[in-house]
């Protein structure tokens, strides 16, 4: 079971929390059936991940095999075969359409863009210089828009502006942090790679940390002025995380383990809580 969980790469799942981005910012949150279909919602869009996850792997299985951090995924070690992957695929991504059906036609429909995209990146896009990070980012919007669907609500420009360059922002530092620790065989285990540079990607977050600064600033200013008393909170967030990933922090190529950044973790806790005392 261990193994089958590492495989679908549940570690990742995080990703798909944008889904209540907007049950909190149209001040639904304490909605118990809102909160229990977001809920479904997110789990429905996890499958799909999953399922872009292991098609990755299928797809980069003898690279794998030479990255020193990937050599020891299920698939790369031979601990899961080819045609086993395969099938639980398919399964998952039955299920996930059955469940997305059952919420409502644009969710299904957002989920349909998320496996397409996420194929489309795994065969072509991942392969392109820039591409590959725009597309990540337009993954992370699909999920936001599908959480509005759920909540009946409008698609908020400032929901995809902000969730794009936020995204954006976590795949350049990706990228940066993959170059800092591959270096000269970068380009080996990401074909993507040997268009970057450090100066490049160090460029590349400078641009995207400007942008989502000034975007979440006019959104706070324009939709409700008592959040620019969270920006205090949102920019050593940003800024923490700017340092990690410029520094070579092991937090820039795995997201997931940003708890251990106790600086980090304390202001993003703070962060919520406080757009919790501005909304609710």
């Amino acid at each position: 079971m261990n193994v089958w969980l590492e495989a679908i790469r549940v570690k990742q799942w995080y990703k798909n929390l944008v889904i209540f981005l907007p049950l909190l910012f149209v001040g639904k949150f304490f909605n118990l059936s809102l909160i229990f279909l977001t809920t479904v919602g997110f789990f429905a869009l996890c499958l799909i991940s999953s399922v872009n996850y292991i098609t990755n792997d299928i797809v980069d299985l003898k690279k794998d095999k030479e990255n020193p951090e990937k050599a020891t995924r299920p698939l790369a070690s031979g601990r899961i075969k080819v045609h086993e992957a395969t099938a639980v695929a398919i399964f998952l991504l039955a299920v996930a359409f059955l469940i997305g059906a059952m919420l409502s036609y644009k969710f299904l429909m957002m989920q349909l863009a998320l496996f397409a995209v996420g194929q489309v990146y795994n065969l072509f896009l991942r392969k392109e210089e820039f591409a590959d990070i725009l597309a990540i980012a337009s993954n992370f919007v699909l999920r936001a828009v599908a959480g509005t669907f759920i909540v009946h609500s409008d698609i908020s420009p400032w929901l995809v502006l902000c969730t794009f360059l936020l995204s954006l922002f976590l795949s350049v530092s990706k990228r940066h942090g993959e170059l800092v620790l591959l270096r000269e065989s970068a380009d080996v285990h990401r074909p993507a790679l040997k268009f970057y540079t450090k100066e490049v990607t160090g460029a590349l977050m400078i641009v995207a940390t400007t942008t989502l600064v000034m975007s979440y600033s006019l959104y706070s200013f324009l939709s409700n002025k008592n959040l620019l008393f969270t920006l205090p909170l949102s920019l050593y967030a940003v800024f923490r995380y700017f340092y990690l990933s410029y520094s070579g922090n092991e937090i820039a190529r795995k997201p997931e383990n940003i708890y251990k950044d106790r600086k980090m973790l304390i202001s993003i806790i703070l962060w919520i809580m406080a757009i919790f005392v501005v909304l609710y």
